[in-house]
């Protein structure tokens, strides 16, 4: 007699339960990418939805100051040559400088303005100087993407605004960090410039990070209403190097804390690193083929009580914390407690504004260090004395001597994103970067052109 055994049934529960849990995943893969690496040796200590495709925003514009570089030290241009803001540059959306048509700036001071300030005609004014035009320079963009391993990546302009075309992975944005480390260190300090000065208006780095995480050294921040609050952040202890990518997050504030989770878990983690298996190099990643998410109604919606602007992030985390708000929530998967004052600590309180200014260069840059890697990563460029004139936009200041040269600190932390931010900070090309003190929240005074930032 043969026995045939019956279908057995499955619980309505368990099915229920089983797709609950799969599109928890789903939804969880659309929310946010994160990624964790060894600037060194491209080590992957973490990584949850790495590899797939998401709007960079002005993350962008890190690919934007490594062409641009490149072409610096292939003598294509130099770091003092004036460049002209077009009437192209000038038509960005903001966040920009909001300079007028034909005014010019050095290439040091407009990639001051693009990694600080992120402004968008500083990015189209530096394309426009290297390759001509911005349809040249992002194929200039994508070739350096292709020979970089940057398989996800794809770039059609140079400031990350809106672009259905425009996409990359929290993979390809780590290479694309350790390259920008690993190729050019004489120029590492244009990562962590805390604030720069233009006449009397101060503006604050976005990456929140620097001047008040212990390490940090860099990179970008990026938002647009369809990305989130992305973020990719470098920290430095003991010599060792971390890449952290944050893309996706709801806020300035949710991004930064867990950029800083990461980078704690990555410096502090290491004696239990044997228990769990090698994930391989950010190279080895396998890229995951599909479209990028759209985070438009989540970030922008107007169930939110202060929607967020387009490109900018306006959610500086100086405020204090709230315990059970998502930034406290965030912090209580770390393997040992720690406390948010300890994770992301105030201001310093040394960080002073680098000063930069329109017209031709007032001291020629420094040269590149050629000392140990360590020094070449804390220098920072010169930073030319203050313009007398009040209003450099305006009118191009007098000469003045240059002031000192000044060592940036090790450790940083500052706000992420790309909107103002109500503190000063400090930028420097090739030579130093002057610290001073922070001033309270007091709001930065913003430029004069209309449209939304």
């Amino acid at each position: 007699m043969t026995f045939t055994p019956k279908p057995t049934a499955v619980p309505a529960v368990a099915i229920a339960f089983t797709i609950v849990a799969l599109l928890a995943t789903a939804t969880r893969a659309s929310a946010e990418a994160t990624l964790l690496i060894e600037a060194d040796t491209g080590k992957v200590l973490h990584a949850e939805n790495a590899t797939y495709p998401w709007y960079p925003a002005s993350v962008t514009k890190m690919m934007t100051a490594y062409v641009t570089l490149r072409a610096v030290k292939e003598r294509r241009l130099a770091i003092d040559t004036l460049i002209n803001v077009s009437q192209n540059a000038v038509a960005q959306q903001p966040t920009k400088m909001g300079f007028k048509a034909g005014t010019q700036v050095t290439v040091d001071n407009a990639l001051k303005m693009l990694m600080v300030k992120s402004a968008n005609d500083m990015a189209v004014a530096l394309a426009e100087a290297v390759s001509g035009s911005i349809e040249k320079f992002a194929d200039n963009m994508n070739r350096n993407a292709k020979r970089l391993g940057m398989t996800q990546s794809s770039f059609v302009n140079p400031n990350g605004l809106p672009a259905d075309n425009q996409v990359t992975s929290a993979r390809d944005l780590a290479i694309l960090a350790r390259a920008m480390i690993k190729e050019m260190p004489e120029y590492d300090s244009y990562w962590h410039i805390p604030a720069i000065q233009l006449g009397k208006r101060v503006m604050r780095n976005y990456n929140s990070l620097i001047d008040r995480y212990p390490g940090a050294d860099g990179m970008k921040t990026g938002f647009i209403c369809a990305s989130g609050f992305n973020l990719v952040a470098s920290a430095t202890r003991n010599g060792r190097r971390l890449i952290a990518v944050v893309l996706g997050a709801p806020s300035s504030g949710v991004r930064a804390v867990k950029t800083a989770q990461l980078l704690e878990h990555g410096f502090n983690g290491g004696q239990l690193s044997w228990l769990t298996p090698s994930l391989g190099t950010v190279n080895q990643l396998v890229p995951i083929n599909a479209a990028p998410p759209n985070l438009r109604d989540e970030m922008c919606g107007k169930h939110r009580k202060r929607p967020a602007a387009e490109t900018e992030d306006e959610e500086p985390i100086d405020a204090k914390f709230d315990p059970g708000s998502p930034q406290s929530v965030a912090l209580s998967s770390l393997r040992a407690p720690i406390k948010m004052s300890e994770l992301l600590g105030q201001s310093n309180g040394s960080s002073q504004p680098v000063v930069v200014y329109i017209g031709p260069a007032k001291s020629s840059p420094a040269q590149p260090a050629t000392t140990s890697a360590k020094s070449k990563r804390n220098a920072s460029p010169a930073i030319p004395a203050a313009p007398a004139a009040t209003n450099a936009i305006n009118a191009a200041a007098p000469k003045a001597a240059p002031a000192a040269p000044q060592q940036l600190p090790t450790t940083a932390f500052a706000a992420v994103g790309d909107a103002p931010i109500t503190t000063p900070s400090t930028f420097v090309a090739p030579a130093a970067a002057a610290e001073a003190p922070r001033p309270a929240a007091v709001p930065i005074p913003r430029p004069r052109p209309s449209g939304k930032r």
